[in-house]
């Protein structure tokens, strides 16, 4: 198992991302391609979307590992998702296929999201847009990574 801090340029507080039942099972995915981007695009996302959160009046649950767009703020007791309905995710890893790169591998939406007009493309393009990123074209040019390089130990290019 590999932990990974990230370093955000602002402070955030995130009290609202957690496992939560019933929440819609995914209906649609997009696994493949995968998205490769630089990890400053990654934090940019993370930082505009907590603005976005659930438990502050938005409709973004911000964490480690993604983001999930619900359909409104969380207004149940004790902060629990009340009325809001799960829309769909964006799931990402870290440091894959190289350092400072991030992969977003997995865009699905579910039966809530499709009924409310979703697809993968729009919330992947919802989460993206917080940062003003534009959902980049998926050709085979645009997700291969830099390569590595190959006389460079893994120890010198951790900061």
């Amino acid at each position: 198992m590999t932990v990974n801090t990230l370093e955000l340029d602002e402070p955030t507080t995130h009290r609202s991302f957690r496992l939560t039942r019933g929440g819609g099972d995914p209906v649609g995915q997009q696994v493949s391609p995968s998205l490769v981007m630089p990890d400053r695009d990654i934090r940019a996302v993370v930082v505009a979307v907590g603005r976005e959160d659930v438990a502050a009046g938005g409709c973004f649950s911000v964490g480690p590992a993604g983001v999930q767009l619900w359909s409104g703020p969380w207004d149940g007791a004790l902060g629990g998702r009340g009325e809001s309905q799960h829309l769909g995710s964006t799931d990402w890893s870290y440091d894959t296929p190289v350092l400072q790169y991030v992969t977003i591998y997995r865009v699905l939406v579910t039966a809530a999201g499709l009924a409310a007009g979703h697809t993968t493309d729009s919330v992947l393009a919802r989460v993206l847009g917080a940062a003003g990123l534009r959902t980049p074209v998926l050709t085979p040019e645009a997700i291969i990574p830099a390569a590595r390089d190959p006389f460079r130990s893994s120890a010198l290019r951790r900061r």
